[in-house]
């Protein structure tokens, strides 16, 4: 499909907005756009959650502020 010319692609994208309409397009584009930034967001969560594991041979103590 890549020895198609810039004419070909144009009547494709023509046809195309015909049949969905732009409206439809513009729809379908945010709501990818929001799916894609949703699992992002996710995956980055799911890093986040997980707690640091300690170096091996430390000692993990909780501090208290003198007063």
């Amino acid at each position: 499909m890549g020895s198609f010319s810039i004419w070909h692609w144009l009547i494709v994208l023509v046809i195309v907005m015909l049949v969905f309409g732009t409206k439809k397009l513009g729809n379908m584009g945010s709501d990818i756009g929001k799916a894609v930034k949703g699992f992002k967001d996710g995956v980055k969560g799911a890093d986040e959650d997980k707690p640091a594991a300690p170096a091996p041979g430390t000692i993990d103590v909780d501090t208290k502020e003198k007063k």
